[in-house]
């Protein structure tokens, strides 16, 4: 059997609100994640829930047409949902959602994916999250974890009862990734380091903390941390940049043989070498994500060019 990402998570269409006027792109997190591996010509398996509905069929035609292999029953009953993202003057992004998330019972995936990954809205909002926690349970025995908080504010409510379901999701994952501000707005203003640092004690192999254009740093759970710069790009905005950087890591790691739970005693006891390698790669791949609009992550043609 050909090996292969499992991605799980939601798929939706990002409604993005800029100065030059209101467009409607295919997006949503994992979605984001299983779109750059695919066009970093790696074979990836989307779990998600996309309605019926123009919206549906939308999404799903981008997915297939680059190559995301969507997992049968991923389309049924219920609304395709929709994140609104007004654009800021230097390109940010803030989010407003219309969310229909949980998983069909008619859902049929392939065996032994390399990886796993998780997150955002899927890891947290119910009734999906409570299936995809079981589902990560039973795949960690053969898959390597990986989990971005990607945290969503206005539907995660209060974040100390936000930051415990995401410490849950913490504890399952061999790598976590999260921005800056994610873990900012976890902690309720307290130190992002020091934050990145417990979660590395709570199981992962290593936690990358992205920070924009001062690049990103990484807390291994054997107590070394590194830094790697930023990329310059101009910026058009940052829509889906962290979902590529995401997608980067597992595509580094994939290139290093580092996936797959019988790995899992070398991923944590990788050289900082490899390591910095992934990671410089990865903000090559949101850097070339950020210099366009949408989530329009790079192929691995335009990444070697």
């Amino acid at each position: 059997m050909t090996d292969h990402v499992l991605v799980i998570g939601e798929a939706l269409v990002d409604v993005v609100v800029g100065p030059e006027g209101t467009e409607a792109h295919p997006g949503g997190s994992p979605a984001n994640v299983a779109l750059g591996l695919a066009r970093l010509d790696r074979e990836v398996d989307l779990l998600t829930h996309l309605g019926l509905d123009p919206n549906g069929a939308m999404v799903a035609d981008h997915l297939q047409d680059n190559g995301v292999h969507l997992v049968p029953g991923s389309a049924g009953p219920g609304a395709t949902s929709v994140a609104t993202a007004t654009l800021g003057a230097d390109g940010s992004a803030a989010y407003d959602f219309a969310i229909d998330w949980h998983l069909s019972p008619g859902v049929r995936m392939r065996n032994a994916p390399l990886a796993v990954h998780t997150g955002s809205i899927a890891a947290v909002l119910e009734p999906g999250a409570a299936d995809v926690a079981k589902i990560v349970s039973v795949l960690r025995h053969g898959s390597t974890i990986t989990y971005d908080p990607n945290a969503r504010p206005s539907l995660m409510g209060d974040p100390a009862t936000a930051r415990a379901a995401v410490e849950a999701f913490v504890r399952k994952a061999d790598v976590v990734k999260a921005s800056d501000e994610d873990l900012a707005w976890l902690t309720q203003g307290g130190d992002v380091d020091d934050a990145a640092r417990a979660w590395a004690a709570m199981g992962p192999a290593f936690v990358v903390v992205t920070r924009g254009a001062e690049g990103a740093s990484v807390h291994v759970h054997d107590g070394r941390e590194l830094r790697v710069p930023g990329v310059e790009v101009d910026v058009a905005d940052t829509v889906g940049a962290g979902d590529s950087f995401m997608a980067g890591i597992l595509d580094g790691l994939w290139e290093a043989g580092l996936l797959g739970a019988r790995q899992r005693a070398a991923l944590r006891a990788i050289p900082d070498a490899t390591l910095a390698a992934v990671l410089e790669r990865s903000a090559r791949i949101g850097a070339i994500t950020c210099s366009r609009p949408g989530a329009n992550p790079p192929t691995r043609a335009e990444l070697e060019a």
